[in-house]
């Protein structure tokens, strides 16, 4: 298995490689460009669609970051406002009518535990399912392996570590249930 192969599926991998670092910037230059100005116009969401899988209409304002692009999946309807982070080095998958508030980050990469592993350069990740219809505040993280169901709203500024079940509020650091909605 390659280590592009072993990074998608989740597996311990050397993101140093040639083929990932090339990756990486292939996906750099094109957030430059996108970032280059303020505002979002047609153009230049044409060129983010070059990175990101998208169903339908979406609006992420600049900054953006991501790490490869190919990883990640908005549905129709997508907004993430400034300052939106994503780490794709296993697939993120947002529904349709997702929100994002300002500096909203996503993390799908994480290191091992183990001192040895991490010296070793090796690093692996888990994907993140957001469902349709969340609203998830300004500055929220949203940890490795989360899945959000659909209707959820999340509470700005908050740390979500586990699941969240569709049409609830969760908030705090770490999130927890706060109530249906």
């Amino acid at each position: 298995m390659t280590e592009k192969e072993k990074m998608m599926s989740g597996e311990y991998y050397n993101a140093q490689t040639l083929e990932l670092i090339n990756e990486r910037n292939k996906a750099r230059k094109i957030l430059n460009k996108y970032n280059k100005e303020l505002g979002v116009t047609p153009k230049k969401t044409k060129l983010l669609s070059t990175l990101i899988h998208t169903k339908g209409t979406f609006v992420i304002e600049p900054p953006f970051v991501c790490d490869y692009g190919y990883n990640i999946e908005v549905g129709t309807g997508f907004y993430a406002n400034y300052g939106c982070t994503i780490l794709d080095v296993c697939k993120v998958t947002i529904g349709d009518n997702v929100m994002f508030g300002p500096n909203v980050s996503l993390y799908t990469a994480t290191h091992p535990l183990s001192l040895k592993k991490r010296l070793e350069g090796l690093e692996n990740g888990k994907s993140i399912t957001i469902g349709n219809n969340v609203w998830i505040g300004g500055g929220s993280i949203i940890y490795p392996g989360v899945t959000i169901g659909n209707n959820s709203v999340i509470a700005a500024g908050s740390v979500v570590i586990k699941d969240v079940g569709p049409d609830c509020l969760f908030g705090g650091n770490p999130a927890h249930f706060i109530k249906k909605i």
